[in-house]
């Protein structure tokens, strides 16, 4: 199989060779190819002077072709994946078919299933990325190539036939040429409509079709096995973050929030017509032949279709009345202007899904009155499962911003309705009394009169205005949580709710207020996770927090920030601060009587909490999945993971079958957990202590950081929609997570990932031998250690402090420049020494062949594009303001991203 990956490799290499031979000429094929054997030979100096002084222009193509390179590399490895998992006899971790042999094997009861299913929700939430801006085209164009790719591979492999060998190899290479000449990253900064069109794509491309065959898979396999007593629930429900998170983003409006709410509605009632559509013709069934129900009859005898062939065909004539309704919805929902024709006008829309969801349900059981289950449980089954899954509202959109935004809003506010003079200036406890007696009150409080707000409060009203018209209009589940970023304080917690009130999504009943958003405090810092578990007991108390709680079912969720968390204290520091924070909420939830559900903010790389899913959903501590999990997805972890129908299933599942496995089965088994747990925190005090010498308290560490990296690029250049950070930035903790993270990644020293282990693992161990045993035992016994090491290695291995190096040149002072460096390189050799010594292991990828390959077979690519960047960064901060310049430094992002697959 991996010769069959090289060769797959070296066959697209070879076309897109050609390709650039033929478009740009046979002077830029051998640079191309100069830069390639100078890659792989590992000469960098060699490459450094061949790009040295050289042309923009010129060094584009270049820039493009190992871009595309990798676009190709990534589609071939994923297609040899997809093949590898296909061809295997046996299930494996992270499959619905091993979690189904897992409960087999424990003694997993009925009532244990049901409270599981109760609380159900399995959510990947996709987020925007300012590096992945792929255009349709590209995916389009990727679409094509890997289903030629299939069909070679299949004539390989069985029936050899030259003729289709040859037109397969020419389709190809239109398809590559066709790219070439396509821009890869759009000529303009994308807007956030152009975010959140990217989002649906996916949906498009795998996620309508994917999450509900898996939901309707999972249902069916536990009613096969604990019974018909087992619920009819959607376990995935998938949200979004695209074009509703205005947290530091003044882009995101009201107008934004009704655009994604609106494309949302459409994408999923638009298929929900298509798939009537192609229902409508399948079911030719006669009742002559066939006997149907008494309520299919009358479905049928609504559905206004009295043209004369279809007299004897009921569910013809019925589902081309639930086709009309759809499209009636849609005309109402969204626009007429959706909708094509007029004939759908004589049908009532649909009130709500579950009115479409129960006339579905007369033609399931109609056909299974006859003893068509076979023809209930294709296309119609998916259906039903669809409409269990998105609703009118395809996902969920969370409402998020941070809390000392709220503050401003609301003391704005409270002045305004002379409810106070100075809310900001009040201490928490005055805080809460006042928030809590507005909230018991059902009053208005912003004054009919419209008052002269601050265009920042303004455009939050007009937001959360908008937010409760969606409600209204897509249902509750459109916008059912609301997050509140840097919560210190039960006061944080509040203060939204005061908005929610306003704007009738939570309705005041004194000490009983009722409601359908969830309010959800998000603990970033270090010192934020450490103090959340008490932040939380303190809300509780108050009675009318909690009585809110209580309608909704008892379910807190509390969202964890992995990225801030990294930036504070390094990587060992973020990760066990988030799993004690959880030990800790875990334990307060129980000791309450509430059900948890944690929302973890993970980022695609690993200094952003990335890593594999699975394993990171069985590391949490036990109590800590009770049926539900929600995870962010960006970037280019999106179009990995989700960008085809193989892959999503293959994701979308892990994360199932993790959440079953955390929820019904004892996933750890610490012999000694007090003990294992006062290791990790001294190790992590130990490791925080070697991050901060260096990223707070080295004072050239600003200088080295925003001179050797692309930090000022991603800012300067408009990559994204949203500002690099909250505000002007003097320090690490002004700066977002995206460009903290991709500016190492860039730049390839990963220092997010991995910096300040090495030390403290040394530190820790010392020269006794029994600690490094009890390091060791941990890493084979506990999911936590291991999955944290093994992340560790990932990027470790992505580095590569050679170039590094070069990145380091471009400060003006080279005392910092040398100093810096010097202390990163020796604590990555450190790293990477304790490691091995700690896992056994002979490399840094020994337990994940999968990346060892890319590592081996392409990742010398990439250096050519890390060298052009160097030399296109040297000309913009020298004063070259031509576009060729900043339009080349985007490219060399845009193609290190893909290569990368989780750069930020």
């Amino acid at each position: 199989m991996i010769d069959n990956l090289r060769d797959d490799i070296r066959y697209l290499g070879r076309i897109l060779g050609n390709v650039i031979r033929e478009q740009e000429g046979v002077e830029t094929f051998d640079r191309v190819e100069t830069a390639r054997r100078m890659s792989i030979a590992g000469e960098i100096d060699a490459l450094v002077e061949l790009f040295r002084n050289g042309e923009p222009a010129k060094l584009t193509p270049v820039v493009r072709a190992f871009s595309h390179f990798a676009l190709l590399a990534n589609l071939a490895e994923d297609l040899h994946d997809e093949a590898a998992i296909e061809a295997r006899d046996y299930a494996i971790d992270s499959t619905l078919e091993a979690t189904w042999e897992k409960l087999s094997q424990a003694n997993v009861q009925l009532h244990d299933v049901q409270r599981m299913l109760r609380f159900a929700e399995v959510a990947p939430v996709l987020t925007a990325h300012p590096t992945e801006t792929r255009r349709r085209t590209v995916f389009d164009a990727q679409k094509h190539i890997t289903e030629l790719m299939k069909e070679r591979r299949n004539l390989l492999e069985n029936r050899p036939n030259s003729k289709r060998l040859a037109g397969i190899e020419r389709d190809i290479t239109r398809r590559i040429t066709m790219l070439w000449q396509t821009a890869l990253i759009r000529a303009v900064r994308p807007r956030i409509e152009d975010e959140i069109e990217v989002g649906l794509r996916y949906y498009s491309l795998s996620l309508l079709q994917e999450i509900p065959a898996i939901n309707h898979d999972v249902i069916t396999e536990l009613k096969s096995r604990f019974g018909d007593e087992i619920p009819q629930v959607a376990m995935l429900k998938p949200g979004s973050w695209i074009g509703g998170d205005h947290d530091g983003n003044p882009y995101v409006t009201a107008a934004t929030l009704n655009y994604a709410t609106t494309r949302a509605a459409e994408t999923v009632l638009r298929y929900y017509i298509k798939q009537l559509h192609a229902l409508e013709h399948e079911l030719s069934l006669s009742d002559r032949l066939s006997e149907v129900t008494v309520e299919l009859v009358a479905l049928a005898s609504k559905g206004h279709n009295d043209v004369p062939s279809r007299v004897d065909e009921p569910y013809r004539r019925a589902v081309h009345g639930l086709r009309g309704r759809m499209m009636s919805t849609m005309a109402t929902l969204v626009s007429e202007d959706a909708v094509e024709g007029t004939w759908f006008k004589v049908h009532e829309p649909y009130a709500t899904p579950e009115e479409f969801a129960a006339d579905l349900e007369i033609i399931d059981a109609s056909l299974r009155h006859s003893h068509d289950d076979i023809i209930a449980d294709d296309r119609l089954s998916m259906l039903r499962a669809a409409v269990e899954s998105f609703g009118f509202h395809l996902y969920s959109m969370d409402i998020r911003q941070n809390s000392e935004s709220y503050e401003e809003i609301l003391t704005e506010v409270f002045r305004a309705a002379r409810i106070h003079p100075n809310y900001a200036a009040l201490n928490e406890q005055e805080k809460r009394e006042l928030l809590i007696t507005e909230l018991a009150s059902p009053r208005p409080i912003i004054p009919a009169r419209a008052a002269k707000f601050s265009e920042a409060t303004q455009r939050e009203l007009e937001y959360f205005a908008q937010a409760a018209r969606a409600v209204e209009q897509f249902g509750a589940r459109m916008i059912p949580h609301c997050i509140i970023s840097m919560a210190t304080s039960v006061s944080d917690v509040l203060e939204p709710m005061i908005l929610l009130k306003e704007f009738g999504l939570i309705h005041a009943n004194g000490d009983m207020p009722t409601g359908t958003v969830d309010v959800i405090p998000l603990f970033e810092t270090i010192g934020d996770l450490q103090a959340g578990a008490g932040i939380l007991r303190e809300l509780w108390q108050v009675p009318l927090y909690r009585n809110y709680l209580k309608q909704r079912d008892n379910v807190q969720e509390v969202m964890l920030g992995y990225s801030d968390s990294n930036k504070d204290g390094g990587y060992f520091a973020a990760n066990w601060a988030l799993y004690d924070a959880e030990l800790d909420i875990v334990r307060a939830c129980r000791e309450n009587g509430i059900t948890l559900r944690f929302f973890h903010g993970r980022g695609g790389t690993v200094g952003r909490g990335g890593g594999p899913s699975y394993d990171a959903i069985l590391a949490q501590p036990n109590g800590a999945v009770q049926g539900a999990v929600r995870i962010t997805e960006q970037g280019e972890i999106i179009s990995a993971k989700y960008g085809s129908p193989a892959s999503a299933r293959r994701n979308l599942e892990a994360l199932v079958a993790a959440t079953v496995e955390a929820s019904l089965l004892d996933v750890e088994e610490l012999a000694d957990p007090n003990r294992a747990y006062d290791v990790m925190r001294e190790i992590a005090t130990l490791s925080q202590e070697k991050y901060s010498s260096l990223v707070h308290n080295e004072p050239g560490f600003i200088e080295y950081f925003t001179a050797s990296t692309p930090l000022h690029e991603i800012g300067a250049l408009n990559i994204g929609s949203r500002p690099a950070s909250r505000k002007q930035t003097k320090t690490i903790s002004d700066l977002r997570a995206i460009p903290w993270v991709l500016s190492w990644s860039q730049s390839r020293v990963m220092l997010p990932g991995w910096f300040g282990v090495g030390s403290a693992l040394k530190q820790w161990i010392g020269d006794d031998e029994t600690r490094l045993a009890e390091l060791q035992e941990l890493y084979r016994t506990w999911p936590f250690f291991t999955s944290v090491l093994s992340n560790m290695a990932q990027v470790m291995s992505k580095a590569d402090l050679n170039l590094a190096r070069l990145y380091a040149n471009l400060l003006d002072n080279s005392d910092v420049a040398e100093r810096i460096a010097e202390t990163i390189t020796a604590e990555y050799e450190l790293t990477l020494a304790m490691y091995l010594k700690i896992t056994g292991a002979d490399s840094l990828l020994a337990d994940n062949p999968k990346l060892e390959r890319s590592v081996k077979s392409r990742f010398p690519y990439l250096v050519p594009l890390n060298i052009i960047q160097l030399e296109l960064m040297r000309r913009y901060r020298a004063g070259d303001a031509r576009e060729v310049v900043s339009r080349g430094i985007q490219l060399t992002m845009n193609g290190l991203s893909t290569a990368l697959r989780n750069s930020g």
